[in-house]
């Protein structure tokens, strides 16, 4: 061990000692992850109540189906990893944020860094676990090295009556919310899948000893921003703070999850181009947001004279059958509406009534990407996309010179084959950076707009399995790209 290793708690436990709990069994493979409970009596993973087996998970109360789901996603990254040092987890079911429309699922995390870590990068702070993974021996004895906390309130009257866990080992989760795979991406998280510097200030992490001056995590090395043409490693705090809400500009360009990614990632691309006569500076490529619903994209995809929905000579929200003059103008065209007021596939199918051949729904809350156009009507068959606030405005400002039932505004939603959902051109896998910036999610995620959908996505998608592995998934191959 070198004498100039340098450690930082990130998580102060109040009982971190691994002793004081009863550890679950540990998963037999390439390495050994143990789940601490750290439960009270008659809580948590020790709640007492009678439950039937459901989808193999043979426990009989709710506790110790907790403590197996628990273990279940211990054993899937155990199998994966290489280690000799024992990953110790500390983990409680607690009441975390709930809302009448969502809820906090759950957090893991490193509780230490290590810098100058055997066989590491030097000057760069890894994980905890990853960091014992590198150096062979455990570096705090006693410790734990990843903090687990989950919503005990899910289901109950709390919180969102439609949110709940769903126990089963088997994947077969319905409308509930599958435990397993949200453990498997927190773990991924405590692993390592994630920067310590600061994406609000840029600023890297110090380790106390030498002033202000910060070192960059392992992640710095391996983010690399497209418009500044600089790892973070390199960057100064205020570009950093720029790429931090660089949307699909900041992408992970190690040469693992590169030559990966076609064989996860599709192609196809959706997009909405701009050109036109009076088009001006909305002229280009814009990102959207697809729609679950009506046609999907295609290429060379739908075209038309971009027309709004007015009223009082605004754009509209289409909430209700469009007036004539409405018709007039988006018969044959595409339709542009306001998001608000009504469901999504409302506006569309007051559209499409009108004889509208494709439907871009303007945001109206600043924020980029925009996120997909959620609802299920079958009777609707033209397709739709979901541009952003700024988008729409330029838009609007572009279609003030309009005629009855043309504008000189040509849109053209449709898909690029070349590229992949989720990675740039040259492949490299795309990191999340929404404007405004989200805390605790952004950076620290692959992009929403990966599809098929991956494990480490800012939010748990119903379509995932329970592989961290290619073809299925592209979390192995980061952690790998780390050093694990």
């Amino acid at each position: 061990m070198k004498n100039n290793k340098m450690k930082l708690r990130l998580v102060a436990l109040a009982a971190a000692s691994l002793g004081a709990f009863v550890a679950a069994p540990a998963a037999q493979a390439a390495a050994t992850l143990v789940i601490t409970n750290g439960n009270a009596a008659g809580v948590g993973f020790n709640d007492p109540t009678p439950v039937a087996p459901v989808g193999g998970n043979p426990g009989t109360t709710l506790g110790q189906q907790r403590l197996n789901a628990f273990q279940a996603a211990a054993n899937i990254w155990g199998a994966t990893l290489n280690s000799t040092v024992t990953i110790n987890i500390l983990a409680t079911f607690e009441p975390l944020t709930c809302t009448a429309t969502g809820a906090t699922l759950g957090s893991a995390g490193a509780t230490e860094i290590w810098r100058e870590v055997t066989g590491g990068k030097p000057g760069t702070w890894y994980s905890a676990a990853l960091s014992e993974k590198l150096e062979g021996v455990d570096l705090d004895p006693g410790f734990a090295d990843i903090r687990a906390r989950f919503n005990v309130n899910l289901g109950t009257a709390s919180c969102p009556a439609t949110l709940f866990w769903y126990l089963g080992l088997d994947n077969n989760h319905g409308a509930g919310i599958d435990l397993v795979t949200v453990l498997l991406h927190e773990f991924g998280h405590g692993l390592g899948f994630q920067t310590f510097t600061s994406g609000t200030t840029g600023a890297q992490i110090p380790d106390g000893t030498n002033g202000t001056v910060g070192y960059p995590s392992v992640w710095d090395h391996f983010l690399f921003d497209a418009t500044a043409n600089l790892h973070w490693k390199d960057m100064t705090n205020a570009q950093r703070v720029a790429s931090a809400i660089n949307t699909r500009k900041l992408v992970w360009d190690g040469p693992l999850v590169t030559a990966a990614s076609p064989g996860v990632l599709a192609p196809g691309v959706p997009l909405l181009k701009v050109s036109g006569p009076a088009a001006g500076t909305t002229a280009g490529d814009h990102i959207v947001g697809r729609a679950a619903f009506g046609a999907a994209l295609s290429s060379p995809g739908v075209s038309g004279d971009i027309m709004p929905v007015t009223v009082n000579n605004t754009v509209g929200d289409a909430c209700v059958p469009l007036s004539a003059a409405d018709k007039l103008a988006v018969n044959g065209n595409i339709a542009l509406i306001n998001r608000g007021v009504c469901g999504f596939i409302v506006k569309v199918k007051n559209a499409q009534d009108a004889g509208a051949k494709a439907v871009i729904i303007a945001d109206n809350a600043a924020g980029s990407p925009p996120p997909d156009l959620g609802g299920a009507d079958p009777t609707i068959t033209i397709p739709s996309v979901r541009i952003t606030l700024a988008d729409g405005n330029a838009l609007r400002v572009a279609l003030l010179k309009r005629s009855r039932n043309k504008s000189g505004v040509i849109g053209n939603l449709t898909i690029d084959g070349s590229q992949l959902n989720g990675a740039d051109a040259f492949n490299r896998v795309q990191v999340y950076t929404p404007n405004p910036f989200v805390s605790g999610s952004s950076v620290s995620h692959y992009d929403v707009g990966a599809f098929p959908n991956v494990l480490m996505e800012p939010a748990i998608n119903a379509d995932l399995t329970h592989s961290v592995l290619v073809p299925q998934d592209l979390t192995y191959k980061l952690l790998q790209e780390i050093g694990w």
